[in-house]
Parts: C-alpha cells; structure tokens; sequence
C-alpha cells in the first residue's frame, strides 16, 4: 500500500474510512508485484491497482465488502479458462489479495497513517502486515523504521498463540517475540530496499518457527535511488527527463560551470559544478551512495572519464555507463588497466552504454541507456519478448533491491 501512500495519507487526513486492498502473492505471469495495491473509500473513491485491470472490479467490491464488516480477508484470483475475462488474469498468473478495512476507530489506523506520512516524506520506513494465519492476526501491522524501531503490533489482543489454551501473560509474551522477530526481518529487507513475504512461528521467539505459521508481507519505502550524470553535454538533458521517469533523484555534474548551469537541466534535482572523480568522492564519504545508485559518464572524455571510472568500478552502486565508440572504450580499457583496475572491476562497465536499440538522437539515446539500467536491475536479457520464451517479469537482482 505504499506505493499509493501520498493519496492515503491524504485520506487519512481527512479522517476518512477506506479499505485498501494488497497483492501479498503472485504465481506465475502476473502484471503487478506483491505491494501493488488498490484502496476504496466510503465513497466508492478509488485509487491504485492490483491487477492492471484484470480483476480490479472484483476486488473493488471485496473493499466495499470490508468497509461494512469490518473484517480483514484474503481471497486468491486465478486464471478460468471458463471464464477469463470475468473474474481471473487472462495472463495466465494468480495473485493472492489482502483486504484490510481501515476505520477513524480501528485499531491498525495510528500505524498506518503513521507509515503513510513517513513514506510521503521520502523517509526510510518498512510497513509489516500478517498476510496469511491465525484469522485473528490476518491484517496486524508493524511500522519498522531503519534503526530497527517498531510501533504497533501483529497480534491481536488475548490471540492464542499456539496449540491449546494458554494464559495472558504467555500470550503478551509470545506477541512481544513474533513482533522483535517480524522487525528484525523487516529491518534487514528494509537496508536491501526489498518487498517480499517471509513465514515464522506465531511464536516468533528468537526467530523460531514454532506454533501456528505467520506469513508476513514487508513492504519497504526507501528515498527515490540517486542517477547520477557526469557530463553536461546534450545527451544529458535527455538522460535527466529519462532518469526522473523512472523515479531517481538525478544529479548533472561536470567540472565546466558555463555547462554545468540550471537553466540547461531544468528537470535535475542537482547541478554540481566540479570535477567528477573528486565530486564521487565526496558523495561517498558522506554516505550518499548505495547499491541502488546509478553512474552514467557522458563526458567521453579521458582526463575526466579515467580518474572517476577508476573509482566507480570499486563502489557497491547498481550501474555503472560510460558513453563513447568501440574505438574510445578500447582506449579507456587500456587507460583503465594502467591505472591499475582489475578485470573483475572492468566486467561491471557498461561500455559502450546503453542497449541496442539504433539509437541516434539524444532522445532515443537516453531511452537506451534507462532501458539497460531496467535490464540490469532485474535481470533482464534485453532481447525482443515476441518468440522469445524467457519470463516475462524477472525478480529484482539480489542486492540491487528496488528502485521505484
């Protein structure tokens, strides 16, 4: 639900009752990822997506069906070759749903507001909700910030916790443990940028599996991941608009000031005027990389493009592109291995940049490169989908987490 989190905090707000719906599950080809959601309000308003069309219909009622009981529900929607173009992806995959009412009064509306208002100010924040168990969890949630703090609870009050009866004071102990136990997962997908599910015990003691399984969604909302441009030359502008779509917080950088202006790259978050080698060094003393950050070098240009490759082919970022012929990669390869870089650092260089697509104007050039970052992130292989027999939709490359 975090992915719609500016309109629901809104909602909030306003104090309205609404129902929000989560895919929590996906089999097969599925056009939307757990996290996805959709939400309704009292007023049959309705925001968001779980299905990219397929079974939002369904899913809609199953909102308004909630807002009127009150109940938590999962409901699982699957391919029907009786009827697929009723209720069921057409594509073939099944998604599981979560639906969760939340009311002015409920008891999970502080923490999620509370983790709405985080996310809407870019702050680092893990939402954790039981999506499958004891029917009297389903729909608990636990805001997990980056140090590890949580607020909320997964558990009901006066839930069993496993088999046969046991007293209060045990079953206050067992929440406090499957709480320290879903927080420390939360915090470590949170650090990786993941959204994924995990099983543990009801239990949760010390991360023990034991009584009645609890699986739990983690959805995990992290600042927009930084591009950052070194270069500013006409291919950058175009690499600006490209890099904002797809959700960076994109800096141009270039040592040449009457270059490096504001007024060229409009759409940039930042314009740094200095030298790029000596700008990546700074930004990772401050901390201000991570293994979602992407590097593209436009300058083509070795006094400034050697002295910075050399350092960011060492760095744990996603990306690294350098812009230039088959004839100036050659060159720089050469430059690079006197300087000292090793092979295993070369083979994470992205040169010449960008896939093939026949690119030729700063547009499509730009469109390029944004694909083989997508590439990249997920795995993909960059090949025509039509004949081909590959997966559609690939899971995030361990490490590089998600960059949206």
């Amino acid at each position: 639900m975090l992915d719609i989190a500016e309109e629901l905090h809104r909602w909030c707000g306003e104090g309205r009752a609404f129902a929000v719906a989560t895919v929590v599950a996906v089999e097969g080809s599925a056009p939307r990822q757990p996290g996805a959601a959709l939400a309704v309000d009292a007023g049959g308003t309705a925001v968001g997506s779980v299905s990219g069309g397929c079974v939002e219909g369904a899913v809609y009622e199953l909102c308004r069906a909630a807002l009127e009981s009150g109940e938590s529900v999962r409901e699982r929607f699957g391919y029907s070759d009786e009827d697929a173009f009723a209720v069921g992806l057409t594509c073939g995959g099944v998604l599981d749903v979560l639906v969760v009412p939340v009311r002015p009064d409920g008891p999970e509306r502080a923490v999620l507001a509370e983790a709405l208002a985080a996310a809407t100010a870019g702050e680092p924040v893990a939402l954790a909700r039981v999506a499958a168990g004891p029917a009297e969890l389903l729909g608990g949630a636990l805001l997990v910030r980056a140090d590890g703090t949580h607020e909320g609870t997964l558990s009901a009050p006066g839930a069993s916790f496993a088999p046969g009866a046991v007293s209060a004071s045990v079953a206050e102990a067992a929440s406090g443990a499957l709480d320290r136990t879903v927080a420390a997962e939360a915090a470590a997908l949170l650090a990786a940028g993941r959204t994924c599910t995990f099983t543990t015990g009801a239990d949760g003691a010390a991360g023990d599996r034991c009584g009645d399984p609890v699986t739990v969604l983690v959805e995990s909302c992290l600042p927009p991941p930084r591009m950052i441009v070194f270069g500013a030359v006409d291919f950058a502008a175009a690499l600006v608009r490209a890099g904002k779509f797809l959700g960076h917080h994109v800096t141009v950088c270039d040592a040449r000031p009457v270059f490096a202006t504001p007024g060229r790259f409009p759409e940039a978050d930042e314009v740094a005027v200095d030298w790029p080698h000596r700008y990546l060094d700074a930004q990772e003393a401050a901390g201000a990389l991570d293994a979602r950050t992407v590097l593209c070098v436009l300058t083509h240009d070795a006094k400034f493009d050697v002295p910075l490759l050399e350092r960011a082919l060492r760095l744990p970022v996603a990306y690294v592109g350098a812009m230039g012929s088959r004839r100036t990669h050659e060159d720089r390869l050469r430059r690079l291995r006197e300087a000292g870089v090793g092979e295993r650092e070369l083979d994470r260089l992205r040169s010449p940049i960008g896939l093939d697509l026949g690119a030729r104007t700063p547009e499509e050039t730009a469109l390029s490169i944004a694909a083989e970052i997508v590439a990249v992130r997920h795995g993909g292989t960059g090949t025509p989908l039509t004949g081909a027999h590959t997966p559609i939709h690939h899971e995030p490359v361990r490490g590089l987490g998600s960059v949206a």
